[in-house]
């Protein structure tokens, strides 16, 4: 498939995500977009997100990965939740490793905690990163434990959705053989929703390998749409990908992004 092919297809999908939000009621659909666009709301989400990118390295590689990422608050008092989130990745990827070499299996696992105050003009939370070392190859994990802070800021005002999430990961366990971590991970992002529940949004991904003194940088910017599965609630999401920055040999010439997350409403 051509590039221009690719973006038209990813053209097509705009539209479907934006006439998806007219099956479901306004005043809903405005109301579960603006939780969505909020990382610690008190909302349970079950997002999957996938991930292609295309043209990496010398060998033209592809890599997909699918982000498992449930989002589970708990409230642990009138004014205080915790809002857990896990991501485990799945990933395949070919000529990544050598020509035609494939690789495919679980990523390495990031669990978070949030303890976030339920009042005032800007939202944020705090709390611990575990990363776990889930990953089922040897190309896909570091075969370490890590632990390390995490923090996010927000502010919501009609309509936008602006602020930023970081952690920073340090290795504290596991295999001998492998390099330990020190490890950054900062993502702003930004984001409208119309009354209808449709947005456009985008965000940075920035992961900073101390170590290696290298950086690999994302910048993603998707529409979204709420609407209505039979009675499950879902939001649907849609966009590029650019790799503006990768450590020598190791970027991508373009990707794409779609997110279905399965929405459960307290």
């Amino acid at each position: 498939m051509t590039y221009l092919q690719k973006i038209k297809s990813l053209g097509i999908v705009f539209l479907l995500v934006i006439c998806a939000t007219k099956l479901y009621a306004q005043d809903d659909a405005a109301e579960l977009a603006k939780k969505l666009s909020n990382p610690v709301a008190s909302l349970i989400s079950v997002p999957f997100q996938n991930n292609t990118d295309y043209g990496i390295g010398s060998n033209g590689g592809t890599r997909n990965t699918m982000n498992f990422q449930p989002v589970i608050p708990i409230g642990l008092s009138k004014n205080l939740n915790l809002i857990t989130r896990v991501i485990l990745p799945v990933v395949t990827q070919y000529n990544i490793t050598g020509v035609g070499q494939k690789q495919n299996g679980l990523g390495d696992a990031l669990a978070s905690a949030f303890f976030s105050p339920t009042s005032g003009g800007i939202t944020w939370g705090v709390g611990p990163a575990l990363a776990i070392p889930t990953g089922t190859n040897d190309f896909l994990t570091s075969k370490k434990w890590g632990i390390g802070p995490t923090a996010i800021v927000l502010k919501q005002t009609n309509g936008f959705t602006f602020g930023a999430l970081v952690n920073q990961i340090w290795s504290f366990a596991g295999s001998d053989t492998r390099a330990s971590v020190s490890q950054a991970f900062i993502q702003p992002f930004f984001a409208y929703n119309w009354k209808t529940g449709a947005g456009v949004g985008t965000n940075m991904e920035w992961t900073q390998n101390w170590k290696a003194s290298t950086a690999t940088i994302f910048v993603n910017p998707t529409v979204t749409g709420v609407t209505s599965l039979g009675k499950q609630k879902v939001q649907l999401g849609v966009g590029p990908r650019f790799n503006v920055a990768a450590p020598n040999g190791t970027n991508a010439d373009w990707g794409w992004r779609a997110v279905v997350s399965f929405v459960f409403p307290k």
